[in-house]
């Protein structure tokens, strides 16, 4: 298995465990973003979508950068390659799973014709 530090994994699936902070690395992926705009479609305050974008940046999943007064976010998402990297470790169990289900369903297909 492929070994990396289970609190910088952890961040990161706490960052993407709430579905605004989701939305938003899909909204960078498209090009960088003021807090502003990352809070709009969510109908929130800016100090709401600020502690969501604190939270995506303490996981590494965005950088921030100040120009005047705004804030600009752009995405940095290697840290879900490494999550990507671990998860495929798990992939053969669920893999193996399906291969049998499919078997199964096979088996019953042939009995039933």
């Amino acid at each position: 298995m492929v070994e990396h530090s289970d609190s910088q994994i952890g961040v990161v699936f706490q960052a993407l465990s709430h579905d605004v902070r989701r939305q938003m690395l899909a909204s960078l992926s498209k090009g960088e973003l003021t807090v502003s705009n990352l809070a709009k479609p969510h109908a929130m305050s800016l100090a709401a979508a600020s502690k969501h974008v604190k939270l995506l940046e303490d996981a590494g999943l965005i950088r921030r950068r100040i120009v005047g007064r705004e804030h600009l976010c752009q995405l940095d998402a290697q840290p879900l390659a490494k999550v990507a990297e671990w998860l495929r470790f798990y992939e053969s169990f669920w893999n193996e799973g399906l291969d049998a289900l499919a078997e199964v369903l096979e088996t019953s297909n042939q009995k039933d014709s």
